[in-house]
Formats: C-alpha cells, structure tokens, sequence
C-alpha cells in the first residue's frame, strides 16, 4: 500500500507538499478558512505501517504561535478514540515528528479533537435527564445550529453561565465542559446536588461550531476572532456571540467562566478580571476566594503561572470574560488550559488531553458551590 495523506474530515486540515517516502513526508501547516492564523493540524496517514516515519512541518516556526511547539509533543490515534503522544522535536523552524505507525491507519492532531458528531451526542445524552434543557438559540455563518443547555431550575437564585470553544481549535474547552455537566447530571453527586439546590446552569458548549468542522484555531468562517466581538457583535460577522450575549442579558449571571487552551504555557490557569477600572477590593477578594478553592479541589489547577494582568484599555470589553465582568460587576475569569501538558503533573503518554480536561471541569463544582456566597 503506498502512504496517503488526507484530510478532508471532520476538523482536517493540512498541506502536503510531498508524501511518497515515509522517511520524508513535508507538510505545511493550513492556515484558518478565512484568517491568516497558521497552527492547529488534524490529518490522517496510511500505508505506514511499520515503516519508520519522518513527519516534518516545514513552515511550524512561521505559525501564529510557535512557542506553542517548543516542548510540545504531537497527539496520535488508531481509532481516533484513544490519544497517546508521540516524539517531536523543534529547532525553531521545522517541527518533526519521528513515529513508526503500528497499524495500516494512524491520525495526527494538535491536540485530541472533539467532534461535532460527538457535541450532537453529547446535547442528546443531556436533553434526555429531566433536569436539563436544550435550546436552539441562534444559527452560525455557515448555518450550523447553536445551542444553549440549561441544567436547574431558571428561577433559581444564582445564574452560571458557561462558555466554550470560542477558539474552536482549542478543544480541551469542549472536553472540559463534558466532564462538568457529566457531575452536574450524576444525582449520586452530592456537589452537584447541592448546586442545583441554588443554581442554575447556562452552558454553550461549542461557542463556534463552524470553525471546529473547517479545522480552525481561533476564527469563524467569517474570518472572525469570537473573543473580540463582545462590544459590538453583528448577525453578519460574529451572530454566535450576538445571540449568547443577548441571552446573558436576559437571563442576568452572577458567575461567568470562558473556557480556553494556551498554545505556549503548560499549566492550566485562569484571567481575572482585575484590571478593570470598576474593580472593587471586595471582587478581587472573592476572585481570589475561588483560586484558593479551585487548588484545592484539583492538584491539576494552579496560580503560579499564567498571565500578567493587563492595563486597562477599551480594547478589553471585547473580550467575553472583561465584558460580562464590567457589565454584570460577577465572578468573571477565563480559564486556559494547556496544548501541551501540565507541566506540575506530567503524564508523558497522553499529556494534556481529553479526559483530564473533563477531571478539571468536573472539579470546578466544589469552588463554584463554596463561592455562591461570596
């Protein structure tokens, strides 16, 4: 069987330049449908099997982020179920991956993907508990559907809002989104029951479903960065941040977390909101308050590392987690996790990948519920 290379599926992208000697297959990364944005890959090779690979991705120092590849390793699967990782290195231009493929059929990708047939599945399992609801609120660019899932009772006295996948490459956000609402809906979970007792949960899975089908790291397929949409979002442009925003003010929140995966830094994180101008000492108490909790209900979160807190500029207000912040004066971070792995607890087979992404998400109830009084 001669080597092939291909990509047109769910999240595909890459360029080959030649593929007809496993000792040198070159590659470019794709740059997303509508923006010159160079970093995330998902592509499929067979006729490897057993054969010793060189994977060579020749433009990988030109990327958006090419620190994103300085001790990263890249995600492989066999049945595109189990991710393990495999030896890459990166001299600051050439990213190259050394494998030898076990079977006829082997996948590559930034990072494990989550696919749309999954989040359709993932919103059936849901409707189908009787505590929670999915609603269709709007339609993307391409006119795929987005929903909404509420879990609790909307009357309830404490609205938390949930999004993610803004950046539709970093799929980490949809892996740990399943792993909340998984607790959420487990009634054996006494956290999440005690939650429910007081709360209710508004939860956008996959904020762009469009840019996860084209294979994207950060745009729609308008070209659009959804994180700088918040001011002023158009049915044109960016209609998926136009309708979750018009839901947001509906329904009120009180605790707001957008979540993310950073390329470069190998911990899981969050932003908070302290750099706005309108940051009282008692939101930077509770913002704290909820750090600390978070620690302690999971040695996979940390404070050590992440992002120096910006000065202030308008420029902010287009991002989701400063814009409902300001508006709404709540509990308001964005949350990363790593492409890479934590680098605190190294797993060298899977790195980060999907489960322990939905561990993190499950974990987040403990320093919600501790901080509803906050």
């Amino acid at each position: 069987m001669p080597i092939k290379i291909s990509q047109l599926f769910d999240s595909g992208a890459i360029d080959v330049v030649q593929a007809t000697d496993p000792r040198q297959i070159d590659l470019q990364l794709r740059k997303d449908s509508h923006a010159d944005i160079h970093q995330w890959f998902h592509f499929r090779l067979q006729g490897a099997r057993g054969k010793a690979c060189t994977i060579r991705f020749l433009n990988a120092g030109q990327a958006t982020y090419p620190k994103g590849f300085e001790g990263y390793q890249v995600a492989a699967s066999y049945d595109t179920e189990n991710w393990f990782r495999v030896p890459t290195s990166f001299d600051g231009q050439v990213m190259t991956v050394n494998h030898t493929p076990e079977l006829d059929s082997i996948y590559y990708a930034y990072f494990e993907p989550y696919t749309w047939e999954r989040h359709l599945r993932l919103l059936g399992e849901v409707a189908e508990n009787p505590v929670a609801r999915v609603h269709d609120i709007g339609t993307t660019v391409d006119g795929r559907d987005m929903n909404l899932v509420v879990i609790g009772n909307p009357q309830a006295e404490k609205k938390i809002w949930v999004i993610a996948r803004q950046h539709p490459g970093e799929t980490m956000a949809e892996w740990f989104v399943e792993g909340m609402m998984d607790a959420l809906l487990d009634n054996s979970n006494p956290i999440a029951r005690k939650l429910l007792q007081r709360a209710v949960f508004y939860i956008v899975p996959n904020m762009n479903p469009d840019g996860s089908v084209r294979g994207n790291l950060r745009t729609n397929a308008a070209g659009a960065n959804l994180n700088r949409e918040w001011m002023t979002p158009s049915l044109e442009r960016s209609p998926e941040v136009l309708c979750v925003k018009n839901k947001i003010h509906e329904t009120g929140v009180d605790m707001f977390f957008d979540i993310h995966g950073d390329e470069a830094l190998p911990y899981n994180f969050v932003a908070g909101s302290e750099m706005l101008a309108d940051f009282t000492p008692e939101r930077l108490a509770a913002q704290n308050a909820f750090i600390e909790r978070y620690m302690a209900s999971s040695p996979d979160f940390q404070n050590v590392y992440g992002y120096a807190a910006s000065k202030y500029n308008e420029e902010l207000l287009t991002l989701a987690s400063k814009y409902v912040g300001h508006t709404f004066k709540c509990l308001s971070l964005t949350l990363e996790m790593p492409f890479k792995d934590n680098a605190n607890l190294p797993d060298p087979y899977v790195g980060w990948n999907g489960a322990r992404s939905s561990a993190l998400g499950a974990a987040m109830l403990q320093p919600i519920l501790q901080s509803l009084d906050d």
